[in-house]
């Protein structure tokens, strides 16, 4: 399947950046529409699981999602060897893994099917879920006045004009929560209801759409906006970026 190929690609780029040390990150990804009947029919490869919540909205839909304590940079090299097919039982009630080994999905993926859940129910064509480690992202939000949303989301946005235009909803802040918790799923929920890409203090990144690449794209943009604010800090001034009138001027010209 291509799309699995494109979440590979995606799997080594994490790697490759430096943003998914050891067993760090996840992916989850509804490929439902790209399944054949016969595939969507195939047989489960080990007893049902039952879900912590019921997700009616995602009845028989299923999801390639990657692997619990697999690597990022395993997954690119054999996405099927490190992930798995799942597919939601027809009560959204539990979940069968049908191809193409028995490998145990991510311990975060109730967090990820709530969020799809969430989002579908809006009757958003949400279809990706990346979570991942990006060091200078994350280093932003040890700094107090970064973990408000408004002025996180400008000082990447004035960075460089990129970051206004591929994240034209800004970023989402949630307080450090346990990894891997409902609270911590719930809390980037709310924040899904304004933006695409969270920030999970002292922790991650996520970025939700409906193509692997683009959440991709979005996490990279706001990576290079953090490098540019850092360097010039490193330069030892405090970096003006563009101006209001500059970011407003971006509205018109890219359709915002």
């Amino acid at each position: 399947m291509a799309e699995i190929e494109r979440i590979a690609e995606v799997a080594g780029y994490l790697w490759t950046k430096g943003w998914a040390e050891r067993n760090g990150g996840n992916i989850s990804v509804n490929v439902t529409s790209l399944m054949s009947e016969e595939e969507k029919t195939l047989p489960a490869l080990c007893p049902a699981i039952d879900l912590l919540t019921p997700m009616e909205v995602l009845s028989n839909h299923i999801f390639y999602v990657t692997g619990t304590g697999k690597r990022m940079r395993y997954v690119a090299q054999d996405p099927f060897a490190n992930g798995s097919l799942i597919r939601i039982s027809s009560d959204g009630k539990s979940y069968e893994i049908i191809a193409e080994q028995p490998i145990v999905p991510t311990s975060e993926l109730p967090s990820h099917l709530m969020m799809h859940n969430y989002l579908r129910g809006l009757g958003r064509d949400i279809k990706v879920v990346v979570h991942t480690h990006p060091t200078d992202l994350i280093g932003m939000t040890h700094c107090k006045p970064f973990l408000d949303s408004e002025k996180l989301t400008r000082t990447l946005w004035s960075m460089i004009p990129e970051s206004r235009i591929i994240v034209p909803k800004g970023v989402g802040i949630v307080p450090y929560e346990i990894p891997g918790t409902l609270a911590l799923a719930e809390a980037t929920i709310r924040q899904l209801e304004k933006h695409d890409v969270v920030f999970w203090e002292k922790h991650g990144i996520l970025a939700v759409g409906e193509d692997i690449i683009e959440c991709f794209d979005a996490i990279d943009t706001l990576s290079k906006s953090a490098q540019i604010y850092m360097n010039a800090r490193m330069c030892g001034y405090e970096p003006e970026g563009m101006t209001d009138q500059q970011l407003d001027d971006l509205v018109p010209a890219f359709g915002l």
